[in-house]
């Protein structure tokens, strides 16, 4: 068998696991490298140079400079990151602040995020449209909105181009809107301001006009692909979706198994497998003192998540009263929106040893948590896909989820037939709605009494291969057929 011609693909991103993270964005951009290598692509990274980047990379190679790219000096640096080619676009003027990638220490967005990923959008599409001596790409990759610009960049400025593109919605509902005096500073031509280009409701759209521009689009599982199809999914671009449906896909997210491994991650106290289950204990004892919570037999629900409607943290917020008066304990890590971290920490003050609050985000904790819950409580209103309850699978750690989106694709639920059949892998619950959860926490409460039903739950999660070994597979399949399309339309 003849091996395929490796392709060169530019994967482009406001955020990548391990050098910055505020959500599951940057675990997806930082495995994709690892996971399509086995199948012939050689993947670079781009991000931008925000201080906590730059202050991660070890050498590095200056490969290109703008004296004026949208009005600021900038260079891209070279270099690698666990073996994978990095480009990091250094504009101190647009990125090098404290703060988040998107907002200043104080949580507020940056007044002039539009002009900072267009500017990242930009410079991406030069690179890919060859720009820059020495490098060569057969088809670039943006990730979510603060990307997305950078395939109607090569819409515009390279109409006649031999790369493609292809641009994953991670989550919809961000989308890159901004006013319309912003598009006389992105360098586009004037035809490019129109219903058919980035123009969006009177403003500018980065996703819509990514959406519109790019060769093939991907979202990040496939009930989720269905979803934003449909107004209530479709957070206004369902039209667009629909239009172009020819064109998209949807592949679930994978986990990183050398990360997220209980068998030999560094952060738990005792690592495990499923054929040892019994040394979770050790962890539960770890996470209860490590939370202040009480000691006990009953079960310990986990909730790792931005703190936020979208989230269902609502909805949650309502039933903590029934878990503790059920016999279950909470802990919780996130933040977010300010009311619903207040309802949290009333709950716990309400019920201490019971219910325990960490507001922020901390990866070894999360680690902990997942190693010593006994359950994940997952009840997102949408989910594109979701990282939490791959994370509860692989660590025996059951999810309860609401079934939409890529929780529905990746939790199968116990019900009467599963349960017999030793497959099912956690609960699905339907609406996403007070009641619904409510029923859901009583059920796993339930199971949780049953040691011998519970532990064939935990095994088959922990059986079940969330790696990105077949997402790897589809992603290379998808840039091959991307290229050989191009090829047939006569633009390579």
């Amino acid at each position: 068998m003849t091996p395929a011609v490796p392709l060169s693909i530019l994967s482009v991103a406001s955020e990548a696991f391990p050098l910055v993270k505020t959500g599951g964005l940057a675990d997806v951009v930082g495995a994709l490298p690892a996971a399509v290598e086995p199948h012939g692509i050689a993947m670079t990274v781009m991000l931008p140079g925000y201080p906590a980047v730059l202050g991660r990379i070890g050498p590095v190679r200056t490969v290109h400079r703008w004296p004026d790219l949208l009005g600021a000096e900038a260079r891209l640096l070279a270099t690698q990151v666990d073996g994978f080619a990095l480009l990091v676009l250094d504009v101190p003027e647009l990125f090098g602040r404290p703060g988040t990638p998107y907002a200043d220490a104080d949580g507020a967005e940056w007044s002039d995020n539009g002009l900072r990923f267009a500017a990242l959008g930009l410079a991406a599409a030069q690179v890919a449209m060859g720009s820059v001596p020495g490098l060569s790409f057969d088809v670039l990759h943006a990730h979510d909105w603060q990307a997305a610009m950078a395939a109607a960049y090569l819409r515009y400025l390279a109409p006649d181009r031999r790369v493609g593109s292809i641009v994953t919605i991670h989550n919809i509902a961000f989308q890159g809107r901004f006013d319309a005096d912003l598009f006389g500073s992105l360098g586009l031509p004037a035809e490019a301001w129109s219903i058919d280009g980035v123009e969006y409701y009177g403003g500018v759209g980065f996703l819509k006009a990514g959406l519109l521009a790019a060769d093939a689009i991907t979202t990040v599982s496939p009930s989720y692909a269905d979803e934003i199809r449909t107004p209530a999914f479709g957070m206004g671009l369902e039209g667009l979706i629909g239009g172009r449906r020819d064109r998209l896909s949807g592949i679930v997210n994978g986990i990183d198994p050398v990360v997220w491994s209980p068998v030999s991650d560094p952060d738990l106290p005792q690592r495990y497998s499923a054929d040892t289950l019994d040394l979770r204990a050790a962890n539960k004892r770890a996470l209860e003192e490590e939370f202040g919570l009480e000691r006990g037999d009953g079960p310990i629900f986990i909730v790792v998540s931005r703190l936020a409607w979208q989230k269902g943290m609502d909805l949650l917020i309502d039933c903590l009263d029934q878990i503790v008066a059920l016999g279950g304990r909470l802990a919780i890590l996130g933040s977010g929106d300010a009311d619903l971290e207040r309802g949290f920490i009333d709950a716990a003050d309400r019920h201490p040893g019971r219910i325990t609050v960490r507001i922020g985000y901390d990866e070894p904790r999360s680690h902990l948590m997942q190693g010593g819950g006994d359950a994940i409580l997952v009840p997102s209103r949408f989910e594109p896909c979701g990282l939490t309850q791959l994370y509860g699978l692989a660590y025996g750690c059951v999810p309860v989820v609401a079934r939409t989106g890529g929780l529905a694709d990746t939790i199968i639920d116990a019900n009467e037939a599963a349960l017999a059949a030793g497959v099912a892998t956690g609960l699905h619950y339907d609406p996403a709605a007070v009641d619904g959860l409510d029923r859901a926490i009583r059920r796993a409460i339930d199971l949780f009494a049953q040691p011998d039903v519970w532990r064939t739950m935990q095994r088959a999660g922990m059986g079940a291969d969330f790696t990105w070994a077949e997402s790897g597979r589809r992603y290379a399949r998808l840039y091959r057929d991307l290229v050989r399309h191009r090829v047939s339309e006569g633009t390579a």
